[in-house]
């Protein structure tokens, strides 16, 4: 199967006069599921379509954009497999110096807010062509937003970018069905009702049935075939007390209406128009996700990629991750506060068959580079495979309970034997030596289930002696906001991990990751974690600064101070201490990472300050002693 057209050369090869779609990707093109431009691009022309991808264009030209010609149809822009601004700058706001979804590795080929540049100039190039956009930025900027590095709220990026329509979500339904409506003459602006999407109106009488959002919470309940109407961005995004209150609870609303069962039309009234948000679209069944999988992709880079980039190396990093790996799952109940998945795949899990898995992973032991591993087998949680529990099927996620977190609902079903089967069958497959599972597992979950059998051949099978997990922090206040399970609860795996791994004669290691600076953490929220890292004897090589990007619970109290999940008796939200400043985050970095020589000025001021000078001698006393390990004890 040809890779789909990148250049006027590939259309004449094909025959094709004009293109259907022309995808604008922010990332490099690889021919890979995970990868967005080659999954929708396949997905489309299975279904008789003809599709173009310009990937990276030089966004300074508006000549790029025009080597595909004019679609008949629309462009379809994204920004890529991440944010822009996420790829282009750390957490500290220092601009990365590689880029994983380039050629390469370069960094430097996508812009800064890169759907609002890529539509620009596609605006300056084709007058009134469709345009819609899609991807992580487009959906966790599909509303007003706290933007980090302007710091500021910015509008919905439907309006900044004046595309004619925003998908959200995973776009698979959503798009064939705006395909479709195209194809029958429909503008893309007048698109009205499709699961996925976001589209405005400066017509009041355009809106659906609603009920206004009221500032004490009372309109939760709405009627159904109602949208509800949330507060304005005028009143949201004016940064003083009040509007950081107000942009807290509607932040909830729209969490609580993100499932595509039990969710709610949104409209929020923004300068002279008003931003629709459409329910969303409802998960993929198992028997489409195979589909979508068994698409004919040639699992490589687009030949151009052999050339050396600018740095000299060729092909493109991102694919070494997932080339010789399984994607089971979609979605994710664990719902951590600093994660937008939740926000943009939702809590439903879907999953793809064992049938499914095992054709990919017959065909991957035939690729030439294949070396006998799968090196992962998963998704977002690789140990979630299906619904939390039986009433998601019917009734969708609860809006308003956690199913993990430190309140675990006790109508979790905790069971790995499905997950477990599928594992012993891809380990028995000729040509596989080893099946890895780095993709992250969820061990509060692990421990809810009865059976053992799963941690074992985990432990035994499926770990290469190290098993990376994330506790993130080891404060039960700072967990809670996180919505993580308690410290004693990662303590409990990390026992009965160790008794596993001595029953059956391995010597393997936890490599936890924490997070510093997340909201609720200050220093002595920080002390907590250095001081437990100095008793378990485990220091990190690398901690991840808390990255406030839009569409995240803990990103909304991080600009706030506030948890809009809890409420003091006078009717007030509880407020949330926020690292700010650079230098509080580095005086918590220097905490979580006590041992480093460089760092002790900075423990020493972070102890200081906190008035714990009783941990001066118990963090710091060693310090000049001991060589950095990245490796745990055995536990």
């Amino acid at each position: 199967m040809p890779l789909l057209p990148v250049c006027k050369q590939d259309l004449l090869d094909r025959g094709i006069a004009q293109l259907d779609f022309v995808f604008v990707s922010g990332d490099a093109y690889v021919d890979h599921a995970s990868f967005a431009a080659a999954l929708l691009g396949r997905l489309l022309e299975s279904h008789g379509y003809t599709v173009g991808i310009i990937p990276q264009p030089d966004w300074k030209d508006a000549e790029s954009f025009t080597v595909l010609g004019r679609p008949r149809l629309a462009f379809l822009v994204s920004a890529g497999a991440m944010d822009s601004m996420v790829s282009n700058y750390t957490a500290n706001n220092k601009p990365r110096s590689e880029d994983a979804y380039a050629h390469g590795g370069v960094a430097g080929h996508r812009p800064d807010r890169a759907l609002i540049t890529y539509c620009t100039k596609i605006r300056q190039a084709y007058k009134g062509v469709n345009i819609l956009i899609g991807g992580i930025e487009a959906s966790l900027r599909r509303t007003a937003h706290y933007d980090y590095w302007s710091n500021t709220v910015r509008r919905s990026v439907l309006l900044d970018s004046k595309a004619d329509l925003l998908m959200y979500g995973m776009g698979e339904h959503s798009l064939l069905e705006i395909a479709a409506l195209l194809a029958q003459g429909v503008p893309a602006r007048q698109i009205r009702g499709v699961r996925g999407t976001v589209w405005c109106t400066s017509k009041a009488d355009e809106l659906p049935p609603h009920v206004t959002w009221q500032a004490d919470g009372a309109t939760r309940r709405v009627p159904e075939n109602h949208a509800l109407m949330l507060p304005t961005y005028a009143d949201i995004s004016t940064d003083t007390d009040g509007s950081r209150e107000l942009f807290a609870r509607s932040y909830l609303a729209q969490e609580q209406n993100t499932d595509a069962l039990n969710g709610h039309v949104l409209i929020e009234p923004t300068d002279a128009r008003f931003v629709v948000q459409e329910k969303a679209a409802l998960p993929l069944s198992t028997e489409e996700f195979d589909a979508l999988y068994a698409l004919p992709f040639t699992r490589q880079w687009h030949p151009r990629y052999d050339a050396p980039a600018e740095n000299g190396k060729t092909g493109v990093p991102a694919l070494a991750e997932v080339q010789f790996s399984l994607t089971s799952c979609r979605g994710c109940f664990g719902a951590c506060a600093f994660c937008a998945i939740t926000f943009h795949q939702g809590r439903r899990i879907q999953s793809r068959s064992h049938e499914s898995l095992l054709q990919e992973a017959e065909a991957m032991t035939k690729h030439p580079a294949f070396k006998g591993y799968i090196h992962d087998v998963g998704g977002p949680t690789a140990n979630f495979r299906h619904d939390a529990c039986a009433a998601q099927a019917e009734r969708g996620a609860c809006a308003n309970r956690d199913c993990l977190g430190t309140n675990p609902c006790p109508n979790v079903r905790a069971d790995h034997r499905d997950y477990l089967a599928l594992l012993r069958k891809l380990r028995a497959l000729p040509r596989v030596k080893k099946v890895f599972v780095r993709s992250g597992i969820r061990f509060d979950y692990l421990l809810m289930d009865a059976d053992d059998t799963f941690l074992r051949e985990l432990c035994e099978h499926h770990v290469s002696g190290q098993l990376k997990v994330a506790p993130e922090h080891v404060n039960d206040d700072v967990l809670r906001l996180m919505r993580k399970s308690s410290h004693a609860v990662y303590e409990r795996f990390a026992d009965v991990y160790a008794q596993t791994n001595r029953r059956l004669g391995k010597k393997q290691y936890l490599v936890p990751y924490y997070i510093c600076a997340h909201p609720g953490a200050g220093l002595n929220e920080a002390i907590d974690v250095a001081l437990y890292l100095k008793k378990t004897g485990f220091v990190p090589d690398q901690v991840q600064d808390f990255y406030p990007t839009p569409g995240s619970l803990s990103t909304c109290m991080y600009y706030t101070g506030l948890n809009p999940h809890r409420q003091n008796a006078d009717g007030s939200l509880e407020k949330v201490h926020v690292a700010r400043g650079a230098h509080e985050r580095r005086l918590q970095r220097a905490l979580v990472q006590f041992n480093r020589r460089e760092n002790a000025a900075l423990v020493r001021e972070a102890l200081r300050l906190a008035g714990r000078q009783d941990a001066a001698d118990i963090l710091l006393g060693g310090a000049r002693r001991r060589r950095h390990t990245s490796k745990a004890k055995t536990i």
